[in-house]
C-alpha cells in the first residue's frame, strides 16, 4: 500500500495523543526492579502500565469515526512476586485469520537516574526542543506500545487488510528480563502461530532511513570484591607493607582485558564473525562513516567551548576510527567496562587511609554467539583464582543474558522493508547490529525458531539511551510507525 495514505492518522496521533502521554510517562520514576529493589511499594511500574493500558483502552478509532482496534482485547498480567506486563490481542481484518500472528515487543521500566544531565534537563522532567523529548525511557522504550497499536489502528481505520497483532510489553527488560520466561510459558499458547516478531527496542545508525537490527550482544557482569584487611589503617604506617585493595583488583582486571588496547583475551569470550554480518558492516560502515564514533560526546569536542578553547584541536579519540572496525568492536567483538565501585570515600572525605576493601561493578558484552552462563563461570574462574596475596576475592555473578543472531531473513521481507524505508525516508534500509542486549530476543528466539523478525528502533546518534540528555527523536518515532504499518500491510496471506 501506499504509506502517504497513512500519514495523516499517524501524524494526529503523535502530535495529539502519543507525545502528551510518553510526557506524563517521563514524569514518572518507574525504575527497572534491578535498580529500585521496593518497586513493587513504590508502585512507579504498575502506574505506567496502567498509563499505558488506559491509553491503549481509549483509542476507539481515527479522524472522521473510522473504526480501528475492533475486538481488542489487553490485560495487566501480573504472577504472584513478578513485575506486571501487558498483553494485547488484535483480531485479523477482512478475513486473514486468527491462527497466524504477528507479535510486538516493548518495554516500560527504565534505568536510573545517572549524573551529568544538562541545567535545564533532568532524567523525570519532560522537555520538549527541536523535536527531541528529552528525559528518561521514551525512546528507550516507553513509546514502543504507542506506536505498535497506532500502526494497527492507521491500517484499520484505513481499511486495510492486516493479521492478527499480539502484543507482550514487559516491565523487567533493562534487568535482564528474568521475569518474562515466566511469561512466555503462560502466555504463548495464547499468541498463536507466531510468523513475525517486531520488536521496537533497538537502535538507528542514523534518522535517515529504516535500520533494521541483525544481531545483538550478550551480557554478563557482576561484582568484583577485593578484601585485604580488616579495617582500614593508616597509610603512612601500612603503605609498602600493606597491598592496596585497588590495586590487587586492577592487577585482575588485567587477567580480562589489555588495559592498554582494551582487548578482551581469552578466547571463550570471542566468537567467529559470520560472512553475512562482515558485509553488513561494511555497508553500515560507507554510510555512517566517520559519525559512527563522532556521536558520541568526547572531551575536547565543539559542545565544550571552554575546553575546545584551551586545547584548540585537541580532543579525546576512539578506539579505532576506521567505522568497519569500529562498528564490529560494538557488535561482534567483547568488551569490558566498570560500571560502578564501592568502598571509595568521595574526595572531600578521603583521608591517609588504606582502604581494606574495594568492590568494582564490572560489565562485559560478549558477542551474540557466545554462551552467557560458560562466560559467566570462566570470568569468574580467571578472577577469584590465585589471588595476589592471598587476598579475599570474591565475583559474585548477576544474571548473564545471551545474545541473540537472527536468522536469515526472507526475501520477501528483506524486498518489503527496502521499499517501505525508500517509501518513507527516499533511501534504502540499512542493516546492523547492535551492542546492546535485548535478552527477550534470543529467548524468543528459542520459542518461536521458524519466527522472521523485524528488530529495529528510536535510538539514534545522541539519543544516549541510559545516559544523561536520553531523547527521543520524535519525527524518526513518527515515520518508523508508518513502517511497521507498512510492514503489517506486505505480509504474505500464508
Amino acid at each position: 500500500m501506499n504509506l502517504a495514505d497513512l500519514k495523516p492518522f499517524i501524524d494526529h496521533q503523535w502530535r495529539d495523543d502519543i507525545v502528551p502521554r510518553l510526557v506524563d510517562y517521563v514524569k514518572i520514576p518507574a525504575k527497572s526492579p534491578g535498580f529500585d529493589a521496593s518497586w513493587d511499594q513504590h508502585g512507579h511500574l504498575k502506574a505506567v502500565v496502567a498509563m499505558a493500558a488506559d491509553w491503549a483502552r481509549a483509542q476507539p478509532g481515527g479522524p472522521g469515526g473510522a473504526a480501528a482496534l475492533a475486538g481488542m482485547t489487553l490485560e495487566i498480567v501480573e504472577l504472584p512476586g513478578r513485575t506486571p506486563v501487558i498483553f494485547f490481542d488484535v483480531p485479523a481484518t477482512q478475513g486473514l485469520g486468527g491462527d497466524r500472528s504477528v507479535l510486538f515487543y516493548g518495554h516500560l521500566d527504565k534505568q536510573p537516574e545517572m549524573t551529568g544531565w544538562r541545567d535545564d534537563l533532568g532524567p523525570w522532567k519532560p522537555v520538549i526542543e527541536n523535536d527531541r523529548l528529552y528525559g528518561r525511557g521514551s525512546a528507550d522504550d516507553g513509546y514502543a506500545i504507542f506506536a505498535a497499536l497506532t500502526s494497527i489502528a492507521a491500517l484499520d481505520a484505513a481499511g486495510a487488510a492486516r493479521p492478527r497483532c499480539v502484543g507482550l510489553i514487559e516491565t523487567c527488560e533493562e534487568s535482564g528480563s528474568y521475569d518474562l520466561p515466566a511469561y512466555l510459558e503462560r502466555l504463548t499458547p495464547r499468541m498463536g502461530q507466531v510468523q513475525l516478531v517486531v520488536g521496537l527496542d533497538s537502535g538507528c545508525g542514523n534518522y535517515d532511513q529504516l535500520w533494521v537490527t541483525t544481531s545483538l550482544r550478550g551480557l554478563i557482569g557482576g561484582v568484583l570484591t577485593v578484601d585485604i584487611l580488616s579495617e582500614g589503617v593508616h597509610s603512612g604506617s601500612a603503605s609498602g607493607i600493606v597491598p592496596s585493595s585497588f590495586r590487587i583488583a586492577r592487577q585482575l582486571l588485567n587477567r580480562i582485558d589489555d588495559p592498554k588496547t582494551g582487548q578482551v583475551l581469552a578466547d571463550v569470550f570471542h566468537a567467529a564473525i559470520p560472512d553475512e554480518r562482515l558485509l553488513q558492516a561494511r555497508a553500515a560502515g560507507t554510510i555512517l562513516g566517520d559519525g559512527i564514533w563522532q556521536q558520541f560526546p568526547w572531551i575536547g569536542c565543539s559542545h565544550d567551548p571552554a575546553f575546545h578553547a584551551e586545547h584548540a584541536g585537541q580532543h579525546a579519540m576512539p578506539m579505532t576510527t576506521d567505522p568497519v572496525e569500529a562498528i564490529l568492536n560494538r557488535t561482534w567483538r567483547p568488551a569490558l567496562s566498570v560500571t560502578g565501585g564501592a568502598g571509595l570515600p568521595s574526595l572531600d572525605s578521603a583521608g591517609n587511609v588504606l582502604r581494606p576493601r574495594t568492590q568494582l561493578k564490572l560489565s562485559m558484552r560478549i558477542p551474540p554467539t557466545v554462551d552467557a552462563e560458560r562466560a559467566t563461570h570462566v570470568l569468574k574462574q580467571l578472577l577469584e583464582h590465585e589471588a595476589p596475596y592471598q587476598a579475599r576475592v570474591r565475583f559474585d555473578a548477576d544474571f548473564g543474558a545471551s545474545g541473540w543472531n537472527a536468522p536469515e531473513t526472507a526475501p520477501w521481507l528483506a524486498g518489503l522493508l527496502d521499499d517501505l524505508s525508500r517509501q518513507t525516508f527516499g533511501k534504502p534500509a540499512a542493516w546492523m547490529g547492535e551492542g546492546g542486549t535485548i535478552p527477550f530476543m534470543n529467548m524468543l528466539g528459542k520459542w518461536f525458531p521458524n519466527a522472521q523478525f523485524v528488530i529495529t528502533g528510536v535510538l539514534g546518534p545522541q539519543s544516549n539511551a541510559h545516559g544523561p540528555n536520553e531523547f527521543l527523536h520524535i519525527p524518526y518515532a513518527t515515520a518508523l510507525t508508518r513502517v511497521v504499518s507498512g510492514v503489517l500491510a506486505g505480509m504474505p496471506a500464508a
